[in-house]
């Protein structure tokens, strides 16, 4: 039966696509879906412009075209899975922290802050995983795909806040209207704008305006930093605010442009029956020519 042409993890499916994945997939019986998701990542070319492998991508593929019927993968090595979470216990970060002790002053008196970039598997990065964990409503297990973290400190070494950048929402009718591109466009220069996804003032932490500050801050540095980590740039931030939870007060106060609400659905709700918050959409450019930017050919 054919199937009509589809878009998944933005590359374009279609009969013959199938045909030949179908084929490929049972020339290899013995492979598990990891190493076919990191095989199809080198046949594609899938990966980041640093060279990195996209294959937790590749495997979201598989798993949706597998979902919808379309392929059959190979079952699941139970015996290999990862546990979910961290791979070292938030418990035993815990237990390394000092007491948290109330941080009540002014705004100024902490200067300067530190805003330090976290990577690899260092005591830093296991603190900010604990803190998200515990502190941050949405909770925290692990990032995936190309992301920033950044722990803020204030002149004494004192943790302040905590801040996760990671990949950008799929499709969201006013980011998308507002930048003013094509489905085409979107789908090639995606990898172009990052999602704010995490954003915590540790809860012990009472300074007035230190949340706009911190924004207002990352956002001069945020492009650099990704150019250096990933070998591209970031033309625009966006992030999702909780409407029933928050006003938005601290994006609005660092100049985050609010530029409409979602619908309270997920695009894996097919059915449209499951309600979730509706949030309001925030970005932020971060160059002046950024819609003809997001638009190009080459990103």
């Amino acid at each position: 039966m054919s199937t009509n042409p589809f878009i998944c993890q933005g590359r374009l499916i279609n009969d013959e696509v199938l045909m030949w994945l179908r084929s490929w997939i049972s020339a290899h019986p013995d492979w598990s879906r990891f190493h076919l998701a990191k095989e199809l990542c080198k046949l594609w070319h899938w990966s980041t412009s640093t060279g990195q492998l996209k294959d937790f991508a590749a495997r979201s593929f598989f798993r949706k075209l597998f979902e919808r019927g379309l392929i059959t993968l190979p079952p699941i090595r139970t015996g290999k899975q990862r546990k979910k979470g961290f791979a070292t216990a938030i418990t035993t970060i815990a237990a390394i922290l000092p007491p948290a002790s109330f941080i009540e002053a002014s705004l100024a008196t902490l200067f300067p802050l530190s805003f330090v970039m976290l990577c690899g598997n260092s005591d830093d990065e296991q603190r900010f995983n604990h803190y998200l964990a515990r502190h941050h409503y949405l909770g925290f297990h692990r990032t995936v795909g190309e992301n920033m973290k950044y722990l803020v400190r204030d002149r004494h070494g004192r943790d302040l806040a905590c801040l996760l950048f990671g990949s950008a929402a799929w499709k969201t009718k006013p980011r998308d209207q507002f930048i003013g591109w094509s489905h085409e466009a979107r789908a090639r220069n995606l990898l172009w704008i990052t999602n704010n996804t995490r954003f915590l003032i540790l809860p012990w932490v009472r300074v007035p305006h230190l949340a706009s500050h911190v924004l207002g801050r990352i956002i001069r540095r945020l492009r650099t930093d990704w150019q250096v980590k990933y070998g591209h740039p970031v033309h625009l931030v966006e992030t999702f605010v909780e409407r029933d939870r928050f006003v938005g007060t601290c994006y609005k106060a660092a100049n985050w442009i609010c530029v409409g609400s979602t619908k309270g659905r997920s695009r894996q709700d097919r059915y449209n029956t499951l309600v979730l918050p509706v949030k309001d959409i925030y970005l932020y450019p971060l160059i002046a020519h950024f819609r003809e930017a997001l638009s190009n050919e080459n990103g």
